[in-house]
Parts: C-alpha cells; sequence; structure tokens
C-alpha cells in the first residue's frame, strides 16, 4: 500500500525508495554492491561547457570527445537540464535539487548567482562538500557560477575543494580576457591569452596534484565555450552585447561552408510557440547568414574543449588509473540559433549532451532512458558508495548494469524572469532591447512507450502541447485544437487531447513544487492506492472524472523569481479508488 503524508508543507512519499526502477535490489543494496566490486572508490572526472546545444549537433564535431567517450563509453540520448539557465542549472546539479527548492533561479542577485547560492545555505552543503566527507579530494577549475566576481571571490570563499581556480566576473566569457582566481589567492588576470589555453593548463595541473594524491579524487573543469563572447566593460556598463565565441587562431578557418542545421523549426514561414516567441518576425538573409556564422563560431571554439578532453583523458590513460575513474561530460544548458526565428539564445533548450565512461560502463552504448541534472549528484553518491540523500530531488541514472530497468518517464522543467537575446540582430525586446521580459514557464516533458510529448503553461497563462512523435519540431501547438468540434481532437494513446492535457496538468501540479521522492514518483502523489504508474495508466478512463475535477496549473501574474504567491494554485487532488479527497496543507 502507498501511504501519503503531508511534510514541510509540500505533499511527500513516505518509506519510498530513492531509485525508482521496478523489481530491483534495494538502493542501499545496489551501492554496497557497487562499492564492494571496485579496489577503492573511484575517481571521478566531470567536465561541464557552457551553453552548448545537442539538437544542432554540434557533438558531430568534437572528434576527440566521439574517439575517447562516445566510443568508450554511454551517450545518454534523452538528458535534460530542468532549469535552462547556467547558474539555476548548475546549482541543481551539485545539488541534485530542483530550482524551486534551491530558490537560486536567475544569473544575478536577487533571484541567482553566487551571492544567493550563499545565502541558500549551499556553501556548506553541496556535491563537493559531501564528497569531502566520503573520503575524496576535490578540484575545480573554470566557471562555477555567475556573479563570482573580482569583487565577492573571498566573501565567502567557495568551500569544498582540495584546489580551486575559479573564472571570474566580469571577465568570464571574456575569451581573451579572462580572469582566474586560484584557492584563496587574488585574482588574476589573463588578458592576451586564450581562456581555452589557460584551463587546459590549470585543469591538466590539478589532474597531476589529483593523480599523485592517496586519496580518491573529484576533478570537475568547467570551460566557458561556447558560450558567447562577452566584453568585461559591456558588463560594467550595463551594456550588454554577447557576441559570437572567439576560437583558437589555429581554429578559426573551420567549417566554413558548415551552416545551422536547416530543420523544419528553422526561420519556419508561419510563426510557432506562444507568448512572445510567436510575435517574432521572419528572418531576413542577413540575419541568417549571420546566424549561420554564429554557428560556426561556436563549433570553432568547442574544437579548443575537444582537444582539452584529449589532453586530460591522455593523461589519465598514462596514469595507469584509468580503469578506475568515471569520466562524465555534459552541458549546463542548450542553445537555439534561428530556430523557431529565435536569435542565438538558451531559455527554452533543455536538451543537452551527456557521455559517461568508465569501470562497467557499456562502450559504444546509447542509452534511452530518460535523464536529468538533478539526477547526476545522485549518480556519483551511487558511483563513489555513498548512501543517498533524502533531499534528492532525483536517483540515480543507468550508469552500470545494477541501475538497469524501469525509469520514471517525465522532466520536470522550469524557469523565472528575462529571456536574453545574443549576437548582432538580438533586438527582439521592448524598445529594440536584448531583454524579454516575461518568459517565466513551468512544463513537464514525458517520454513513455509509444508517447514523447511536452506541455507548459506560461505565466500569461497561455499553453503549448506538442506531439513531439508526429510534430518532433514543435511546430503545431495542440493545445488549440481541444475545442474542435464534433468531437474530432486529435488524440494520444487513444484518448481525446482533452483528458491527456487534464492528466499532463495534474502531474505538472505535482512537480511544480515536488521534494524528494515525489519529484521521482509524481504518480504516486495523485494516487497513492491505485495502480497508476505513467500516462498510459493515467489515461484510463476510469479516471476521467477525478482529473477533470482538479485544480489547473495558472500564474496570478508574471514575475521575475520563485514568488509562491505569484504561481497559483500548489496541491492538487488526489485520487482514493476513485474517491476523490483533498490534502490540505
Amino acid at each position: 500500500m502507498k501511504l501519503i503524508a503531508v511534510v514541510a508543507g509540500l505533499i511527500a512519499v513516505e518509506g519510498a525508495a530513492l531509485s525508482i526502477q521496478s523489481n530491483l535490489q534495494s538502493p542501499v543494496q545496489s551501492v554496497l554492491k557497487h562499492s564492494q566490486a571496485l579496489s577503492r572508490q573511484p575517481n571521478i572526472l566531470f567536465i561541464i561547457t557552457d551553453d552548448q546545444d545537442l539538437q544542432l549537433n554540434s557533438t558531430s564535431y568534437t572528434p576527440f570527445i566521439s574517439k575517447h567517450l562516445r566510443e568508450q563509453g554511454t551517450f545518454f540520448r534523452n538528458h535534460f537540464v530542468t532549469t535552462a539557465l547556467c547558474c539555476p542549472s548548475r546549482v541543481s546539479l551539485w545539488t541534485g535539487r530542483q530550482a524551486h527548492n534551491t530558490n537560486v533561479t536567475d544569473v544575478n542577485p536577487p533571484y541567482g548567482g553566487y551571492p544567493k547560492f550563499v545565502e541558500r545555505g549551499f556553501n556548506e552543503n553541496f556535491l563537493p562538500v559531501w564528497l569531502q566527507n566520503a573520503g575524496y579530494d576535490t578540484y575545480y577549475t573554470g566557471k562555477m557560477f555567475n556573479s563570482h566576481t573580482i569583487y565577492n571571490y573571498d566573501s565567502p570563499h567557495v568551500n569544498g575543494f582540495n584546489g580551486s581556480d575559479f573564472l571570474l566576473d566580469p571577465y568570464t566569457y571574456s575569451y581573451l580576457n579572462s580572469t582566474y582566481q586560484r584557492n584563496h589567492d587574488p585574482p588574476v588576470s589573463h588578458e592576451g591569452e586564450h581562456t581555452i589555453d589557460v584551463i587546459t593548463g590549470k585543469a591538466l595541473g590539478f589532474l597531476d596534484d589529483a593523480l599523485d594524491g592517496e586519496r580518491p579524487f573529484f576533478l570537475a573543469v568547467s570551460p566557458v565555450a561556447p558560450h558567447s563572447n562577452v566584453d568585461p566593460g559591456d558588463i560594467s556598463s550595463g551594456n550588454i552585447y554577447m557576441s559570437a565565441p572567439i576560437p583558437l587562431k589555429r581554429h578559426e578557418h573551420y567549417f566554413q561552408d558548415i551552416k545551422v542545421p536547416r530543420a523544419a523549426n528553422f526561420n519556419p514561414n508561419q510563426p510557432s510557440g506562444v507568448s512572445w516567441v510567436h510575435d517574432l518576425p521572419l528572418l531576413n538573409q542577413s540575419t541568417v547568414d549571420y546566424n549561420d556564422h554564429f554557428y560556426r563560431s561556436r563549433l570553432r571554439a568547442l574544437q579548443g574543449v575537444d582537444e582539452l578532453v584529449d589532453s586530460l583523458i591522455t593523461r589519465l590513460e598514462a596514469s595507469g588509473q584509468m580503469d578506475n575513474t568515471y569520466i562524465i561530460y555534459t552541458s549546463d544548458n542548450g542553445f537555439h540559433i534561428g530556430q523557431h526565428r529565435l536569435p542565438p539564445e538558451r531559455l527554452e533548450d533543455i536538451r543537452v549532451p551527456l557521455f559517461i565512461r568508465g569501470p562497467d560502463v557499456a562502450k559504444g552504448h546509447v542509452q534511452d532512458a530518460v535523464t536529468t541534472h538533478v539526477d547526476l549528484a545522485p549518480t556519483l553518491f551511487y558511483l563513489a558508495g555513498i548512501p543517498a540523500r533524502d533531499d534528492f530531488d532525483g536517483a540515480p541514472i543507468p550508469v552500470t548494469p545494477g541501475l538497469d530497468g524501469e525509469r520514471h518517464e517525465h522532466v520536470t522543467v522550469e524557469y523565472w524572469g528575462s529571456a536574453v537575446a545574443e549576437g548582432a540582430f538580438s533586438g527582439i525586446g521592448p524598445g529594440g532591447s536584448a531583454f524579454i521580459p516575461n518568459n517565466t514557464y513551468k512544463s513537464v516533458r514525458l517520454l513513455g512507450r509509444g508517447y514523447n510529448l511536452y506541455y507548459s503553461v506560461w505565466c500569461n497563462n497561455e499553453h503549448e502541447f506538442y506531439d513531439l512523435l508526429t510534430d518532433p519540431y514543435q511546430l503545431n501547438n495542440l493545445y488549440q485544437t481541444t475545442s474542435q468540434a464534433n468531437g474530432d481532437e486529435p488524440q494520444i494513446l487513444g484518448r481525446s487531447l482533452t483528458q491527456a492535457i487534464n492528466r499532463l496538468d495534474a502531474l505538472l501540479m505535482v512537480l511544480k513544487s515536488c521534494q524528494g521522492v515525489t519529484c521521482i514518483q509524481p504518480w504516486d502523489v495523485l494516487h497513492p492506492l491505485d495502480p497508476v504508474d505513467t500516462l498510459l495508466d493515467a489515461l484510463d478512463e476510469e479516471y476521467d472524472g477525478f482529473y477533470g475535477a482538479q485544480p489547473r496549473v495558472s500564474f496570478s501574474w508574471c514575475d521575475a523569481g520563485y514568488i509562491v504567491a505569484a504561481e497559483g494554485p500548489q496541491v492538487p487532488l488526489t485520487s482514493r479508488h476513485g474517491v476523490s479527497w483533498e490534502i490540505w496543507v
């Protein structure tokens, strides 16, 4: 029997296991078995790029990453971030918690950035601190968080690292004028040096330190590429202009004939989407040509990252410790250029690369399981043999055979605040600004057996619903067709769109304020006593009345941060063998 309890003002499932796979050993047994199979805790090399796309095919242009990681490890092709903005995404990654639980939702104060991370208490309570307490030496170089600056780097210093060398604002995104800050030393300018060359030297130095140590190590390397270039002077003036990234000299002539992939959603003849996206004009030829240049610049900038990965793995192979080392490669959010007529930006792009190589990881394998950034901290705990934390909103991803089996089918997606356009044609906001003020939305992405769906509610209460099996480029918003006459709505899994949307909206109601296991098993909140674990189960017609009576996800107003009062109803109805009753909190 499933038991529901009210915990800390939210619905939580008591006694539920961390891992949601069915018919498997318990997570604790799995962790112990995995730990005992290794001679000691494994080393972990974690590489995280900035704004790297997956859907635009950037990984096809990185031959060393293909050689060392795709061919020697597993590619997780259904991996998603849960907030498509770098600082919130990184905080979720390093804490294993959704952004609505970290309340770090922006890149700058008052709603985000390094000061918000510190204010929320995470500087004493995040992944490197936990790993140190579990016996690891920890190292980091590159970008950590936004608003981590030459003025606040020591108030306080970032905790949890034996060695660190951080990129600091306002120089983080300046490819030829970066500033790094090592351990507790003052910041050092690297003006005139390319930031990828700088970070490569620092990363190899930390890797040597880690390999010489007596304890297992965690080394995170976070190059800024392929993020846009930003001049420090522009940040200081408040007139931020994001230009194309600057590659290393040896790569600046690569890919002369490459263009942004011309999929059906690239500069479509008919507008698509909702809110401000729907009103974007058709791109003219000058803009299209510039977008192709921007795309080539991103691919060129990634060549330095590709060589960085090659250098690190070559050094690892020479050390003799490769067989006890996991290598993880991902990005903080995706990116788009010209899709749906959008300028270069990332604020709806949740699909990112994820490659993992290491002991017992299948080689040359493609994994279809749904995985997210909030699953990465639980995964590292699993690999290191550390018992999972109760406040994790994710579960270990199926890296090794011990974690094979059924997984959840959903991704919780959330965003608050402004959209920021990039490049020379970025004046798409009010008065020709690069900023769109109301880009707040909540959504759920669902990949199950026979369905691939996306449902979102924007803060102006417009809705989107896409069937990605028939409309992979999200050009046909099905939400507009749910009131068709004569009962001839399109169908999802044999049910009407209305019935499907009723289920997805109730699921999103749970996910938008979930905590811990309710983020992993949200159907248990709606159906504590019913055999419902997937959308397909929930679509049974016996639940039509229950879902028809649910409160709907909505916003009272658009706000720049996570303000609960702005976010409408918070608690769904709960089914009890067909009888509906509400949990009051």
